[in-house]
C-alpha cells in the first residue's frame, strides 16, 4: 500500500512517498522550483516521487497532508476574544487556511488523476506530524518526544510519548506563545531578515559574549513543570497583523518584534551595518537563552514520562549547537533527530501518523540515512561540459574531463585532488533528504587548512565570514577527535573538537572550539566512507570539510546545476559520477620582446 505524505502552503513544502510503511522518496520542493523555503504545493516533489516509485497516481492509497484548519478551534476563538488580534492577522491566516481546505484540485493535478478519482485526503495536525516525524522513524521502540517550533496549526510545542505504532500527545504550547517565535524575534532586531536566517544568528554566536542575557531573559517567562511564556510586550506577532505569504514562491514573514524589544535589546540592526561586538554579544545571549528555555522544557518532559530516550523534532530542532548539549544538561542519554526536522518533515510525519495511529500498521523502518532523494545515474557529463562551455575554455579558464572505470579509481583521484588542496564538488547518488547535504551533493576540502573557510565563504559559497563548516568524520574515529560525542549521521549535534586536534582542523573548527559533525559509516554511504579513508591514508586526518553543494541557492539536484554551481564558483573540480571536471588556468600569452 502506498501512502503520500505533503507539506504544502507553508515554508519548505515536501512530499513523501510510503510503501507498506517504508520510504520509498522524500523530496523537498525547493529543489525543483530552485527557490529557497519555498511555499506552495508541492506539485512536482509529488510527481517525482511516483517516478521514482514506478506508479502512477491511482495507485496512491491514502494522502495525507500536514495541516488541520480545524484543529484547535476552541483556542483560537478563545484567543480571538481576549486579545482582539487585528484584522489582518485573521485574514491571512482564513486566507491559508482556504488553500489547505481547497486542496484536491492542485492534488489530482499532481497525481494525473481527476477528482472524482482522489485517494482519501486527511488532515494531520502539524505538531502531530512533527511528533511522528520524529518517532516513528526512530530506533527506538519507547521514547519521550517533543516538537518545538514557531507555529503549526495555532501549536508551538508539543510533548508526547510514543510506544509501538502509537502516540499519545499529552501536552501543548498555544500561540502566541513560542520560542521558535522569541529566535525570529531576536534573529529579525539582529538585522537577518529573510525566512531561514535564524542558523546564522546560532552561527554567529559562539564570536559574542554572554553579556545581554539578562535583557533576552526578559522577552520569555520560564514556569514550574517545563513551560514557558512571552512576555507579549515585546512582540507584534498576535497583535498588529504581522505580515505573511505562504501561498507561492518564497515565505515571508513581516516584523515579529514590537519597538519596545529596542527599548531593552538596543536598536535594531539595518541589514546592511556592519555587525560589531554588540551584535555577537546579543547572539550569544540569545542562544544562552534559548538553551536555558529548551532544556527546561525537556527536562519537564522527562519529569512526566521518566523515560531516557528522546526524538525531537520541529524547526528549533534544528539548533544544532543546542542538540549536542541535551545529554549533558537532561536526563536524556539517546536523542533522535531525523534529517528534516523542520517543517519539510512534516510531510513524513503526516505520512507515518496515517500509516501507524490511523491505520494501526506495526513499525518496520527505521530511517539510517538521508538519501532518499532523486538520482541520475546516466548523466552524460562531458556533454554537459561541451553545452555549458563550448570548447571546453572561456576567457581565464580550460576544462578537461576524465572519466574513470570504477568507483574506486574515481576515489582514489578525488582523494589526491583534495590532499592537493583543492575544493571539490561531489555528486554522487540519491540527494539527501533535508536541509544538510551528507556527502551526495556535498562541496569537501582540506580541514586542515588555516585559508580554507575565508576561501569557500568568500570565493565560492559568496556568504558571511563568520558562517562556520561542519567536519564529516570516519564513524569509527568518533571518540579521536571529538569531546563526549554521539554518532550522527544528520548533521544535527554539535560538539566540542578535542583541544589538542583544534590547531590541526583550522576550517571545520568554530571560533569556540566545537564542529557541527557528521559521522559517515561504511554500511550508510560506502562511497563517501571510501573516499574520506582515501584521504585519510594521504593526509593522516579521518576528516572532510563538507559544505553544502549550492550558492545562494537551495541544493544543486541535477548534474547541469551542479556543473553551472563550479563554473560560476572558484570550485577546482566537480566529481559528477565517475567523470572529473577540472579547471586549469589560461596562461596569459608571452609579450613579444620579454
Amino acid at each position: 500500500m502506498y501512502v503520500l505524505g505533503i507539506n504544502a502552503y507553508h515554508g519548505d513544502v515536501a512530499a513523501v512517498l510510503l510503501r507498506d510503511g517504508a520510504v520509498v522518496a522524500a523530496l523537498e520542493e525547493e529543489r525543483f522550483t530552485r527557490i529557497k523555503h519555498y511555499a506552495g504545493f508541492p506539485t512536482q516533489s509529488i510527481q517525482r516521487c511516483l517516478e521514482m516509485a514506478g506508479i502512477d497516481g491511482a495507485q496512491v492509497a491514502h494522502v495525507a497532508i500536514s495541516r488541520d484548519p480545524k484543529a484547535n478551534l476552541p483556542q483560537k476563538a478563545l484567543f480571538a476574544l481576549k486579545k482582539r488580534p487585528s484584522p489582518r492577522l485573521v485574514l491571512d491566516r482564513l486566507k491559508n487556511q482556504r488553500a489547505v481546505r481547497e486542496v484536491e484540485g492542485p492534488l489530482a493535478e499532481a497525481l494525473g488523476v481527476s477528482s472524482d478519482a482522489l485517494p482519501p485526503v486527511h488532515n494531520v495536525e502539524h505538531h502531530p506530524a512533527h511528533l511522528a516525524s520524529a518517532f516513528f522513524c526512530s530506533p527506538f521502540d519507547e521514547a519521550a518526544v517533543a516538537a518545538i517550533d514557531g507555529f503549526g496549526d495555532f501549536v508551538s510545542t508539543s510533548l508526547a510519548t510514543g510506544r509501538g505504532n502509537h502516540l499519545d500527545v499529552f501536552d501543548r504550547t498555544y500561540f502566541p506563545h513560542s520560542l521558535g517565535m522569541l529566535y525570529t524575534a531576536v534573529t529579525q532586531h539582529l538585522g537577518f531578515l529573510h525566512y531561514g536566517d535564524e542558523f546564522k544568528v546560532m552561527g554567529l554566536a559562539p564570536y559574542g559574549n554572554p553579556t545581554r542575557v539578562d535583557e533576552v531573559r526578559q522577552l520569555v517567562n520560564l514556569v514550574r513543570g517545563g513551560t514557558f511564556e512571552l512576555n507579549l510586550d515585546y512582540f507584534r506577532h498576535w497583535s498588529d497583523g504581522v505580515e505573511m505569504e505562504w501561498d507561492e514562491g518564497y515565505p515571508s514573514l513581516g516584523r515579529v518584534y514590537a519597538d519596545a524589544m529596542c527599548d531593552v535589546l538596543g536598536p535594531a540592526r539595518d541589514p546592511d551595518e556592519e555587525l560589531t561586538q554588540h551584535h555577537e554579544d546579543l547572539a550569544h545571549s540569545l542562544q544562552v537563552v534559548y538553551e536555558e528555555a529548551a532544556f527546561h522544557i525537556l527536562r519537564g518532559l522527562y519529569g512526566r514520562t521518566g523515560m531516557r530516550k528522546l526524538c525531537l523534532a520541529g524547526g528549533c530542532g534544528m539548533n544544532s549547537v543546542a542538540n549536542g548539549k541535551i545529554r549533558d544538561n537532561t536526563p536524556f542519554d539517546e536523542v533522535y533527530i531525523q534529517p528534516a526536522a523542520g517543517d519539510n518533515g512534516t510531510a513524513l510525519g503526516a505520512a507515518l501518523w496515517m500509516w501507524h495511529q490511523e491505520l494501526g500498521n506495526p513499525r518496520r523502518f527505521v530511517m539510517e540515512h538521508a538519501y532518499w532523494g532523486t538520482e541520475y545515474p546516466d548523466a552524460d557529463v562531458e556533454a554537459i561540459l561541451d553545452a555549458a562551455v563550448p570548447g571546453r575554455s572561456d576567457d581565464d579558464w580550460r576544462y578537461t574531463a576524465t572519466t574513470y572505470n570504477s568507483p574506486e579509481e574515481t576515489v582514489e583521484a578525488t582523494a589526491d585532488l583534495l590532499a592537493d588542496g583543492n575544493v571539490i564538488g561531489w555528486f554522487q547518488g540519491r540527494m539527501e533528504w533535508g536541509s544538510r547535504a551528507l556527502g551526495n551533493r556535498s562541496i569537501l576540502a582540506d580541514p586542515s587548512r588555516a585559508d580554507m573557510r575565508d576561501l569557500i565563504n568568500l570565493k565560492i559559497k559568496f556568504r558571511e565570514r563568520f558562517r562556520p563548516f561542519a567536519p564529516s568524520i570516519l564513524e569509527e574515529r568518533l571518540e579521536d577527535y571529538f569531546v563526549d560525542p554521539a554518532p550522527d549521521p544528520f548533521m544535527q549535534q554539535v560538539y566540542p573538537v578535542e583541544p589538542d586536534k583544534r590547531e590541526g582542523l583550522p576550517a571545520i573548527t568554530h571560533v569556540d572550539g566545537s564542529g557541527r559533525l557528521q559521522t559517515v559509516a561504511a554500511d550508510e554511504n560506502p562511497l563517501y566512507h571510501q573516499l574520506i579513508g582515501a584521504f585519510a591514508e594521504r593526509t593522516g586526518t579521518p576528516i572532510l570539510l563538507n559544505t553544502s553543494f549550492n550558492e545562494n541557492e537551495p541544493i544543486v539536484d541535477t548534474p547541469e546545476q551542479a556543473f553551472a554551481c563550479f563554473h560560476r564558483t572558484r570550485m577546482d573540480a566537480v566529481v559528477i559520477g565517475n567523470t572529473v571536471v577540472q579547471r586549469v588556468p589560461i596562461e596569459e600569452p608571452a609579450v613579444a620582446g620579454s
